[in-house]
């Protein structure tokens, strides 16, 4: 546990002084930087912490807290943290250990040819949302928004930004720009949705043949624009020979992404992988962009946040929570008090102290781990440091969503398949990669969204949290019995 071998390439964590690559080591180290500047005490514990598998949660929820007071700390543990993975991560190339910093601008060991498909359908010209089986679009649609807000499944500023979009349906094109969009086989990336509206798509993702004749299937149905690289320099759009891989190739990434952008380049980071390498390839395409942004001022950087971590939320997701605890049912009442007691206080406790402005939900699932909490942290962190450095940046909270990658735990999955017992809706990938993209949409043309004087805020705007924030439970304080009561349709 939290040890990784040295039978990779590309972007690895350190050696120790035991000659192992610990991931807690890297972990503990970099949240302690983080949090150095701002609260010493909190970076002392992190660093002291001696089981990190388990007992990083409440240091990744320091680093939400330590921050809240001012705009500057806020920022600066976001630049910390940065820069102390940037000093801590490797790259091995060679049989050797070489330094991050400014690899991606290094010459690369190879270079990319491009290939491009250009769809022949008509681009959709009204946005339509999947939703159980259907495509809502116009009064639907606004119903729908309507309800989720009101459920509190999304904050409101996402109805506000979808509307937008509806009553601005030539924005779906996004003429003009060229979205890279890595990770392209993600289920959770806008790929489709922005092919089908007649976008221009850089797409990236392993060197692996089912993927692409995925992707290159849905570009050839498209309304849309898809440039690919080529491993063999040509310009034949064929599966065997597409792809890139981030961990290692992000020189030559760097390289061809500059060829093809274009007028303006948007870097979309939707990559994912399990354990260690999840944090190891974050950590490629944070390098990539923060090459593509030097080369070229005017590129803009897209994230999806996850839910399932810890967020300042407004007052008034306190007060629908506090409502909601406040207002449950007799029966609800009565089995929470033994449940409460025979826990010690860790089952179904209510989320917020009333009246707290901003309140601090904190959503961090255990069984995801340190690692998936670093890789989706360091990307918050990007966009804030990038966001005060006058970078356009679209990052927004994603509902939780039964994608592969979550049902294939178990554990998840049964949460997910009870979560609606608690409060939460859990999205289908088809509704949340459209919702998500559509979101992106807005933000790009409208310069990132609303200005807000602290970064929580920024996080705020927008999120489609599936009812994480407003639920009248602590997440995790019902997440067990959300399995307890799941497990059952999970298995199904």
């Amino acid at each position: 546990m939290g040890r990784v071998t040295d039978e990779q390439h590309g972007v690895v964590f350190p050696r120790g002084a035991d000659g192992r690559r610990s991931t807690a080591a890297v972990g503990r180290a970099v949240v302690a930087d983080a949090l150095r500047g701002v609260d010493p005490a909190g970076a002392r514990a992190a660093e002291q912490e001696t089981n990190w598998r388990t007992g990083y949660l409440v240091h990744f929820r320091r680093l939400v807290e330590a921050g809240l007071d001012d705009r500057d700390d806020a920022v600066g543990i976001a630049r910390d943290g940065l820069a102390g993975l940037h000093e801590r991560m490797v790259v091995r190339a060679g049989g050797e250990d070489v330094p991050l910093a400014g690899w991606a601008g290094t010459e690369p060991d190879t270079t990319f040819g491009t290939a491009e498909v250009a769809g022949h359908a008509d681009p959709e010209r009204e946005l339509t949302l999947p939703f159980h089986g259907e495509r809502l679009a116009g009064d639907d649609l606004e119903r729908r928004l309507d309800a989720w807000v009101a459920a509190g499944v999304v904050e409101p500023s996402v109805g506000e930004a979808v509307r937008t979009v509806m009553k601005n349906p030539d924005w779906l094109r996004l003429d003009g720009h060229t979205v890279a969009v890595l990770g392209a086989g993600a289920e959770m990336g806008p790929l489709t949705a922005l092919l089908r509206w007649g976008a221009r798509v850089a797409a990236v993702d392993l060197p692996r043949e089912p993927v692409w004749q995925r992707v290159l299937d849905t570009a050839r149905v498209s309304a849309g624009t898809l440039v690919l690289p080529t491993r063999d320099g040509g310009a034949d759009a064929h599966p065997a020979h597409a792809g890139a891989d981030l961990l290692a190739e992000v020189p030559a990434t760097a390289q061809w992404l500059a060829q093809v952008a274009g007028e303006r380049l948007v870097i979309g980071n939707y990559v994912y992988a399990d354990g260690a390498t999840n944090v190891r390839v974050s950590m490629a395409v944070d390098a990539l962009s923060g090459e593509l942004v030097e080369q070229r001022p005017g590129t803009a950087l897209a994230f999806l946040a996850t839910p399932t971590d810890v967020f300042a939320v407004p007052a008034d997701a306190v007060r629908q929570s506090v409502g909601g605890y406040e207002s449950r049912s007799r029966a609800a009442k009565v089995l929470g008090r033994p449940l409460r007691a025979v826990s010690a206080g860790r089952l179904l406790r209510r989320s917020y102290a009333p009246g707290a402005d901003p309140g601090v939900n904190d959503s961090l699932v255990p069984q995801q781990g340190p690692n998936y909490a670093l890789a989706k942290r360091l990307q918050r962190w990007r966009a804030v440091a990038a966001r005060a450095d006058g970078t356009l940046v679209s990052m927004n909270v994603a509902p939780p969503t039964r994608t592969r990658s979550v049902v294939k735990n178990r554990a998840l999955a049964a949460a997910y398949a009870g979560a609606h017992r608690f409060g939460v809706e859990v999205f289908e990938p088809a509704t949340s990669n459209v919702l998500m993209a559509a979101l992106l949409v807005h933000d790009l043309h409208t310069d990132g969204g609303p200005r807000h004087d602290h970064p929580w805020e920024d996080e705020a705007y927008a999120a489609a949290h599936g009812g994480l924030w407003r639920a009248p439970y602590a997440p995790r304080s019902a997440l067990g019995l959300a399995a307890l009561l799941g497990y059952g349709a999970a298995r199904s």
